[in-house]
């Protein structure tokens, strides 16, 4: 049952973070940017909530892990050479990082 909720979800994630890609990215990884923060935000709060083993799954695993994306991240990263391939590391994971930690302090609230 696990397994059909983390592909449940992902069927959602996965789309929403492709048509983000598609409205935001250009020189600037803007729409893989933005769907790194949410879902590192959305990660945190569901986590802060407690859900049980399947709504995480679901909302966790499944649409969290479809909405982000290492891979594109890195390769428009590696693309884009070193200085403003390290700009957008940097200005991907620090608020990501911070905006996780927000998520899951609202969700304990």
């Amino acid at each position: 049952m696990t397994l059909l909720f983390v592909a449940l979800g992902a069927a959602v994630g996965a789309p929403l973070r492709y048509a983000l890609a598609l409205l935001f990215d250009g020189l600037w990884p803007g729409g893989t940017i933005a769907v790194n923060w949410l879902g590192s935000f959305l990660l945190g709060w569901f986590v802060g909530l407690g859900l049980d083993g399947g709504t995480l799954a679901l909302l966790g695993t499944g649409f969290c892990g479809g909405l982000t994306t290492y891979s594109a991240f890195a390769v428009q990263t590696h693309e884009r050479g070193v200085r403003l391939g390290t700009a957008i590391a940097v200005l991907t994971i620090v608020p990501a990082l911070g905006l996780c930690w927000l998520g899951f302090w609202l969700g304990q609230a």
